[in-house]
């Protein structure tokens, strides 16, 4: 099957000839050929189709191959180097990293520490969105080794012959062209959806959005409600498995559902589930939140509700990872981006704190805060040594950075309270509030020194926040949570809506620092989660339908023809309409809505009549809307009057739904 597979990819694949060949130098064993192979660019040009050409080569020339994706390479590089072992031991080993800038921060380490000590005969192949750095390119013992790809959008030529051997119409293949722009993802997909898709020619209309109209004639109908509801799952999801399906829908069959997924063409796989192709995920999420918003929504809090289950009962390894997809989860959110930089330069992975870090961890808090916050450091490290969290750099290994998350039981010990004025203010500000009681406890996040990116949004802050969280949620009895900061003005604007300002401004040495809290008793994590997303992401369903206010007219005629007719009624034109996307149970849900819809007729001065037509000609059983006038007394003409009056109302207030929702 290996073999068929690589077989059909290597008919299928255009183009990138200078790169091949270069590669299939070096599996020969050309001495002049480079050692290293690092292509870049972005999403969508075709980065992993090329790196799974180049793999399936490998594996052709008989060479042992190690495929890593960048998405899920961990912080520390040990964590790297066991994945990657053979690479230092085998001779000819060949080693793949895809995605490679989400692992940017390895870029150093590797071609300074890991790379040199590579086995005989051995090459890497890494590819990512981001150049290399100039420091490696510039290097003179990597000149020859090292060979830079930036990969272009495909000419006319590969994309005519593209479009060709799919097999696209000739008639569509010239506005296929505008409308991908050389783009291997945009003409891939045009591809899949042109040889089955409709016959016309608006389908390729140049958008000012390249993959949305293409997505949606890939995907076309989507079989059944579960299967759009895995949809929702996998475009939100950092990483979607058939275990995490199971979990958010669990009354579907996971497995089938996982099945299709896995078998959509712009969705790749890793060890640790699927994921859209990146350049495919925004659109299509903004797909599924434009036709079911609601839907999209209720998805995304069923995930973060897992999330935050996993966070309290996933084994302590998971809980780091489960936090950073939680965060992603709401990326997004205004509060969160200010809080968060998804920065991934000068890439940190934290560590407990060892006696042999106190040195350097007291030298960074003097420098950054005074001798009087040094002492407290020292202080707390001998209270608390489990509290305190070292941040390394991943290329280098240097601590930039430490944090200290302290838990301080009630009633507080007087001698912290003596030592600490930032402590005191904290429990001087319960006991104005709401006293923690005995066998309670409070969380404070007491330091937070990064000397390069003091006090700033950065990666340590990120990870810190992520561990905080996991631990207020995995907590028992903790009262409250602090986060103390010295810019109090600053952070005040940015935690407005998670924290409040408590007024308090403790002094330490010469230094002010203000104090913000949230009171866990009140407000327990998963509802300050959820009443924190709620006020930021919730959707207005505005904009345009999906079909146009003519072909709604007409569908919602379609759909009162065949009330009766339960089959001919599902397969109808306003099934496709926004009104019932969002609908668990599209066909009866609609049903209802509709009738709803003509009831509410009677309500319009003009509508009590309409109503009374329509109600008899769709939905009484009257064979004939001759034998519908006949039960309402009136004569033909004035019937039909009535039910064209009731009709142009109905379609009016469905269409009113139909773009802005339910009133």
């Amino acid at each position: 099957m290996g073999e068929r597979l690589s077989s059909a990819r290597g008919r299928a694949f255009i183009g990138r000839d200078e790169e091949l060949v270069r590669f299939g130098e070096a599996l020969a064993g050309d001495p002049q050929a480079p050692f290293a192979f690092y292509v870049f660019g972005p999403g969508g040009l075709g980065k992993s189709t090329l790196l799974r050409r180049l793999a399936d080569d490998a594996r052709a020339a008989g060479r042992l191959l190690i495929e890593l994706d960048g998405r899920f390479v961990s912080r520390d590089p040990a964590d790297f180097e066991q994945a990657a072992g053979p690479f230092l031991d085998v001779p000819g080993t060949v080693l793949v990293v895809d995605s490679f800038e989400h692992c940017q921060w390895l870029e150093s380490w590797l071609w300074q520490h890991f790379l040199p000590r590579a086995a005989d005969d051995t090459l890497v192949v890494l590819a990512g969105r981001l150049a290399p750095q100039p420091q490696w390119t510039a290097d003179p013992a990597w000149d020859g080794l090292l060979h830079v790809t930036e990969l272009e959008p495909f000419s006319e030529k590969e994309a005519r012959s593209l479009l060709a051997a799919a097999q696209i119409r000739p008639e569509l293949r010239e506005r296929v062209l505008r409308f991908a722009a050389g783009n291997p993802l945009a003409l891939s997909l045009a591809a899949a959806a042109g040889s089955t898709g409709p016959g016309s020619e608006e389908i390729w209309a140049p958008s000012a959005d390249v993959l949305r109209t293409l997505l949606a004639g890939l995907i076309g109908e989507v079989p059944t409600v579960a299967h759009r509801r895995a949809l929702e799952v996998a475009a939100q999801a950092h990483s979607t498995s058939e275990e995490l399906l199971t979990a958010v829908l669990p009354e579907e069959d996971t497995h089938l559902l996982f099945s299709w997924l896995r078998d959509l063409p712009f969705m790749e796989s890793t060890h640790r589930g699927l994921h859209p192709h990146d350049a495919a995920r925004g659109t299509l999420a903004a797909d599924l939140r434009w036709r079911a918003p609601n839907a999209f929504v209720s998805m995304r809090r069923r995930l973060a509700e897992e999330y935050l289950r996993l966070l309290r009962e996933a084994p302590e390894e998971r809980v780091w990872t489960v936090t950073d997809e939680l965060f992603y989860l709401f990326r997004e959110v205004e509060t969160l981006a200010r809080l968060r930089t998804w920065s991934r330069e000068d890439e940190v992975h934290d560590r407990p704190l060892h006696p042999h870090d106190l040195d350097v961890v007291l030298r960074m808090a003097e420098e950054t805060e005074g001798s009087a916050s040094a002492e407290l450091v020292r202080y707390w490290a001998q209270r608390q040594p489990q509290a305190f969290s070292v941040y390394r750099l991943v290329s280098t290994g240097r601590i930039v950075a430490f944090t200290a998350r302290l838990a301080l039981p009630a009633p507080p010990d007087p001698q912290d309270l003596a030592t600490d004025p930032v402590v005191a203010a904290a429990w001087e500000h319960t006991e104005a509030t709401a006293p923690v009681s005995p066998g309670e406890h409070i969380g404070i996040s007491r330091f937070s020194i990064y000397p390069e990116r003091y006090q700033v949004p950065s990666r340590v802050i990120d990870l810190s926040s992520s561990r905080a969280q996991a631990e207020s949620a995995r907590a028992r009895g903790r009262a409250y949570g602090f986060a103390v900061w010295r810019d109090a003005d600053a952070w005040s604007v940015r935690v407005k809506g998670t924290l409040d300002d408590t007024g308090a401004r403790p002094r330490v040495g010469e230094r002010t620092y203000g104090l913000f809290s949230v009171d866990w008793r009140k407000v327990p994590v998963e509802t300050w989660l959820r009443r924190f997303i709620s006020t930021t992401v919730e959707p207005l369903r505005s904009g345009p339908s999906p079909i146009s206010r003519t072909a709604f007219d007409q569908a919602v005629r379609e759909a009162l023809t065949h009330w009766r007719d339960a089959g001919a009624f599902a397969a109808c034109a306003l099934m496709r309409a926004r009104l019932a996307a969002d609908f668990p149970d599209p066909v009866e849900e609609l049903r209802v809505l509709l009738r709803q819809a003509v009831d509410d007729l009677a309500g319009d001065p003009r509508g009590a009549r309409a109503r009374e037509a329509l109600t008899a000609g769709y939905f009484s059983g009257a064979p004939t809307q001759e034998a519908a006038a006949r039960r309402l007394g009136l004569p033909y003409g004035t019937y039909r009057r009535h039910v064209r009056q009731g009709l142009d109302l109905l379609c009016e207030n469905l269409w009113q739904q139909e773009l802005h929702g339910p009133r």
